[in-house]
């Protein structure tokens, strides 16, 4: 029976050694099984069928399972308001409602949201009437070059929901929020990144749209 005799270094830079396998004690895959399982694609999953309600519209489509709400919202059904900026749930470009909720749209999958509200940047004017954290934006020329802004819009309509909710954030002093300070703001604004630097006219903005609101 014939024996392959293998070297085995015993430390590095030190003599080498010889062993005996016998053949039964190595486990090789024919070159043909590890060609196949080289070349072996990923299983299918075929696309799925979903109803995406946004704003106030229900959209049917057929989607693969890995499709991002984000790339549904744009590449799909052409609202093309939520932006792409990171891809990666850093910058909050992408930010979208869901049932009232603020989320990073780049970060979930569309099949995760059959049939829940989502609302986008272009849902929250009534007609040519804006939405008031929309108007202060507006009024306190808070953005440059703008590509930010419909994430932070948004984001800023979420922060009032929990204003009015009284939920407390990371530097909250006590269980419920008594006062929005320029600390609340801008720690509960903190996902939400403006590249052109914007921060001051944001936080005055969102000073006003929660005047307004009554908070």
């Amino acid at each position: 029976m014939r024996e392959r005799i293998t070297s085995r270094r015993i430390a590095a830079g030190r003599r080498c050694t010889t062993s005996r396998i016998h053949p039964t004690d190595e486990k090789t895959m024919p070159d043909d099984d590890q060609h196949a399982m080289a070349q072996q694609a990923p299983p299918y999953v075929p696309p799925q069928p979903l109803t995406l309600r946004i704003n106030g519209t229900d959209h049917q489509l057929l989607v693969e399972p890995r499709v991002s709400l984000l790339d549904a919202l744009r590449d799909r059904i052409g609202l093309t308001g939520t932006k792409k900026g990171c891809d990666r749930g850093q910058c909050g470009a992408c930010t979208v409602l869901v049932d009232g909720q603020r989320i990073n749209s780049c970060l979930t999958l569309a099949v995760m949201h059959d049939g829940r509200e989502i609302t986008t940047v272009e849902g929250l004017a009534q007609g040519d009437k804006p939405h008031p954290v929309q108007q202060a934006f507006m009024d306190h020329d808070a953005f440059q070059c703008g590509y930010c802004t419909p994430g932070q819009v948004c984001s800023t309509v979420a922060l009032l929901r929990e204003l009015a909710e009284g939920q407390a954030s990371a530097v909250t002093r006590g269980e419920r929020l008594v006062q929005l300070s320029e600390e609340e703001i801008r720690e509960r604004m903190s996902g939400n990144l403006c590249r052109c630097g914007a921060y001051q006219n944001i936080v005055a903005a969102i000073r006003t749209a929660a005047s307004v609101a009554g908070q």
